[in-house]
């Protein structure tokens, strides 16, 4: 039970980081720095964009634990019938 949780923490960390990341560089490609002085469109811009990316990021890493879950309860039953 512990490994499972330590694997779904670390999927949704590695989920939203990348996300926000993504998000950090395509802000960068609009030339949108969430590091400007003040809270400039631009800086608007690229925060939403990080947050935006960090909530799909997450949602993929559930998504893909949803599926690795049903994996291997495939397999389980699979190994049970035999």
């Amino acid at each position: 039970m512990s490994r499972n949780l330590l694997v779904e923490g670390l999927s949704d960390a590695v989920g939203f980081v990348g996300g926000a990341l993504i998000g950090f560089w395509a802000g960068r490609l609009l030339d949108w720095n969430i590091f400007a002085s003040g809270y400039g469109n631009d800086s608007i811009g690229g925060i939403v964009l990080v947050g935006i990316g960090g909530g799909l990021g997450l949602q993929v890493a559930r998504r893909w634990q949803a599926a690795q879950q049903a994996k291997a309860k495939t397999l389980n039953e699979e190994s049970d019938e035999v």
